[in-house]
């Protein structure tokens, strides 16, 4: 398969391409080269609870269900 770039530097990935790599509007390539080839990668989406996941430090010794009794208490 092949594309012609744009005046723009565009190009368009063929329809075949895009369904079967589920290129859908709104997904993000990171591009980069090797040895003269362009490589396209989709950048899969962060899981927002996973970049925040530890992040809230508690310095109470207990449990969760004893900390969260001792605030429910107040």
């Amino acid at each position: 398969m092949n594309a012609t770039v744009s005046e723009k530097g565009q190009i368009t990935i063929p329809k075949k391409l895009r369904e079967q790599l589920g290129l859908e509007p709104g997904v993000i390539l990171s591009f980069s080269e090797d040895h003269g080839r362009l490589i396209a990668q989709k950048k899969t989406p962060e899981d927002a609870m996973e970049k925040w996941r530890g992040a809230g430090k508690l310095h109470f010794k207990g449990t969760s269900d004893e900390y969260l009794a001792m605030i429910r208490e107040r």
